[in-house]
């Protein structure tokens, strides 16, 4: 599958099949997460692939507070990206800092889930979550935030909808 194959099959699912996740197909995406470019590389982020039955019954309500996300409880594998602290704090004359690790946690989720799309796997990206539930759930740091937790696996038959973006006047110029 070519790059643009993946991009324009790649959508949020929101309805998944009971069809299990591969650990090989897991690990792919995880190695695409792995492999994403950061800053200085300085790679600030960690992936918890979440398939444990038990695990994922305590997980899911921390992402599905005020009736949010409530698709995933038909999910079987929940990937959860932690930021952590990144090696590079950029001021280079400038008055604001950019924060590196969050685009970089982005880049990495966009990674993992392209090569998702590649794999025929669907995902969600869930940036709705209580991020200190979370983190105790999983039994995190203090050093490591909650992202993002993506819901990866096979969708339902007929679920994946038609992508509906802005025209490209009102997303980008050439200058």
């Amino acid at each position: 599958m070519k790059v643009l194959d993946a991009i324009l099959r790649r959508e949020s699912c929101r309805a998944y099949s009971e069809k299990p996740v591969g650990r090989e197909e897991l690990t792919a995406c995880l190695e695409a997460a792995r492999m994403a470019p950061s800053a200085c590389n300085s790679q600030p982020w960690r992936l918890i692939a979440v398939q444990d039955p038990g695990l994922l019954e305590r997980m899911r309500p921390c992402m599905q507070s005020m009736g949010m996300n409530g698709f995933i409880d038909g999910c079987g594998t929940l990937v959860a990206l932690m930021e952590e602290p990144a090696v590079l704090s950029a001021r280079l004359g400038r008055t604001e800092q950019q924060r590196y690790a969050q685009i970089d946690v982005g880049i990495a989720a966009a990674h993992f889930c392209l090569r998702a799309a590649e794999l025929g796997l669907s995902t969600c990206i869930l940036g709705w979550l209580d991020p200190d539930r979370l983190r105790s759930v999983l039994g995190l740091g203090e050093n490591e935030t909650p992202r993002l937790v993506i819901a990866v696996g096979y969708a339902k038959e007929g679920t994946l909808r038609p992508k509906k973006r802005k025209e490209p006047k009102d997303v980008y110029e050439i200058r």
